[in-house]
């Protein structure tokens, strides 16, 4: 299994509008992080988990063709801001697009996108096949995916696990049921907006006292905000086998 790391930033993220700090400024194209998602693709499947508003540009960075579904982990906006660009994958493909969502997503996306949902006979609306998924596990084709439920907040979050491969972003919390999923995860993803504490997302301290209770193998940080500081400095600074992730990263699973 190969995962790109489409974006590793934040609505808040790098750059900002008429932002002059260092990382907004930096020319290390490592600074510059789009809304934060990933790409997945075994041998038989193409996946998106998320689809923010920066999801057009990251398809075309990737040369992205096909896909097969897309996962979604919560309604914010900038994680559902590219849904009406997936109508290039309903002309290619000629269907609709799987989008796995939960209850309170699929009402998110229904709200955002009513045009989507009405009885227009409109040929160029984008199609989505809203597919509503638990905290269970769950299959897409070959693949079995173990949502985790993390705390954005008071909002819930759609983590997911991939056999060793754990993707968690927006979590402030993580209750002790939802910590036991994770456990034996041997790549761990999970956010880190900034240095300092934040309400309703993990700092780097409190990301990586997860990654001390977890134990993972490989740790990276996405979900960093231009709070969290250049990406050649802060690297250094952190522990053995923790890496701040960056847009177009490849790894193998």
């Amino acid at each position: 299994m190969e995962i790109t790391f489409l974006g590793t930033g934040t609505s808040g993220g790098v750059p900002l509008i008429g932002c002059q700090c260092e990382v907004c400024k930096s020319t290390d194209p490592r600074d510059k992080r789009l809304r934060t998602s990933i790409l997945i693709k075994t041998r038989h499947l193409t996946l998106v988990v998320d689809c923010g508003p920066d999801f057009r540009q990251q398809m075309l960075r990737e040369d992205v063709r096909h896909v097969d579904g897309i996962l979604m982990t919560h309604q914010h906006k900038d994680h559902t801001g590219g849904l009406d660009d997936i109508r290039s994958f309903n002309f290619i493909n000629k269907k609709a697009v799987d989008i796995y969502c939960d209850e309170e997503t699929e009402a998110g996306i229904r709200e955002q996108y009513k045009y989507v949902f009405t009885d227009t006979d409109y040929p160029y609306l984008p199609k989505m096949n809203l597919i509503r998924i638990e905290n269970k596990p769950f299959n897409v084709g070959e693949l079995n995916v173990q949502p985790i439920e993390v705390m954005h907040a008071t909002m819930p979050v759609k983590g997911f696990r991939f056999g060793h491969f754990t993707y968690i972003t927006d979590a402030k919390t993580i209750s002790v049921e939802e910590r036991a999923k994770i456990q034996g995860t041997k790549i761990l993803v999970v956010n880190a907006l900034r240095q300092d504490p934040h309400y309703s997302h993990f700092s780097l301290r409190e990301a990586l006292e997860l990654v001390d209770e977890i134990k993972p193998e490989t740790t990276y940080l996405i979900h960093m905000s231009h709070q969290f500081g250049l990406h050649a400095e802060t690297s250094q600074k952190l522990p053995a086998g923790v890496f701040a992730s960056y847009d177009g990263l490849k790894i193998e699973v």
